[in-house]
């Protein structure tokens, strides 16, 4: 649709619609005019199926009067910022900070799979993101491309909280009700259990997948499938992730209870989006620049080894054995001056014999 064409339609008396930006299951997302302020905005509009009785709907209704409750509540540079609710029409419309770029998703159709470099360095972003959200008691509950933005100024923003739950709130679906994009589900929220921090870590590992690999990890042809391929199916083993690998693995473990922990996914995120590989969750470094097994323990950089195979693996805490010192420069030339003040005396003595012996 054209400016024009919208021009005229002003939501709340303040936000001018001007064109449609992007839409979903959940609604309508809007470019619009913030005629107070002057700006450009992004608007969220409900878009409610048909035939929902009203209870239903008004249930609809209050989960996105939620999602601009749980956004605005987190306040970090990776979440999309909320400014108002507003209410037309007997329903709310969220006005949000306008993001221009492109949505992960949209990235990932145009240019294929990402180098495990690239998606470390979004997924770290993401991660920081989540975790800003998760100590503010939300839970995003459907982390996936299509709700990641890269902008054009080079920020990765996480948006839609649309489903998101705040913990201590009351549940707002329905028992048995799916929420959220079967693919990205945790194995624990398939089976009907209380989510937490950790299912909207498995989400990010297979959004992490799906971006090196070019495929979701548990994807089948129905929603009913891919549930149960969630729940049973193993991980099936990722051919394009190279140093991403380890991580993948530790965040896409059944039982949340084994899954890595946000600060170790962190650390070993930012270690690969510098070019680094970690062998392993929570193990050395290794790669140019790698840190040594204690500085990698923390985190921190260190020097460069020995050389290929001449690292110093002692255990964190213990210190690496001294040199034997040798001899120096000094106590060679001494053993050396000695030596020749000994065949000088030696050759005088000779001679003195000898003249004797004459004589």
């Amino acid at each position: 649709m054209s400016d024009q064409s919208n021009s005229d339609r002003v939501i709340s008396g303040r936000y001018r619609l001007l064109e449609p930006i992007g839409q979903g299951g959940m609604g309508i997302v809007w470019r619009a005019r913030d005629e107070v302020l002057a700006r450009e905005v992004a608007v969220k509009e409900v878009r409610a199926p048909a035939g929902l009785e009203p209870a239903e709907l008004e249930r609809l209704y209050r989960r996105l009067e939620r999602e601009a409750w749980a956004a605005a509540r987190v306040s970090h540079r990776g979440v999309v910022t909320v400014y108002d609710v507003a209410s037309e029409g007997g329903r709310p419309w969220i006005v949000m900070e306008l993001v221009r770029g492109l949505s992960l998703a949209d990235v990932l159709e145009a240019e294929g799979p990402m180098t495990p470099q690239r998606a470390a360095h979004i997924g770290e972003q993401v991660l920081a993101a989540l975790r800003s959200a998760h100590d503010s008691g939300v839970l995003h509950r459907d982390v996936k491309p299509g709700n990641v933005l890269i902008a054009n100024d080079g920020r990765v923003v996480l948006g839609d909280f649309g489903i998101a739950t705040l913990e201590g709130s009351s549940a707002i679906t329905m028992t048995g009700e799916v929420v959220g994009s079967p693919e990205f589900l945790a194995p624990e929220r398939a089976l009907g259990r209380d989510p937490g921090p950790a299912s909207d870590l498995w989400a990010l590992g297979v959004m992490l997948y799906a971006a090196v690999e070019g495929v979701s990890p548990f994807r089948q042809a129905t929603p009913l499938d891919t549930l149960r391929a969630v729940v049973d199916a193993e991980l099936p083993p990722p051919r394009r992730a190279g140093a991403l690998e380890p991580v993948l693995e530790g965040l896409l473990r059944k039982d949340p209870a084994q899954r890595l922990p946000a600060a170790e996914a962190a650390r070993m995120l930012r270690v690969v989006g510098a070019g680094g590989t970690v062998r392993a969750p929570g193990g050395p470094v290794s790669g140019p620049d790698a840190p040594t097994t204690s500085a990698a323990h923390h985190g921190q950089g260190a020097g460069r080894g020995q050389g290929a195979g001449e690292g110093y693996a002692a255990p964190y805490g213990t210190p690496p054995p001294r040199p034997v010192p040798g001899p120096g420069p000094g106590a060679r030339e001494g053993r050396a001056g000695l030596v020749l003040t000994v065949g000088i005396v030696l050759m005088l003595l000779a001679l003195v014999a000898v003249g004797w012996l004459l004589l």
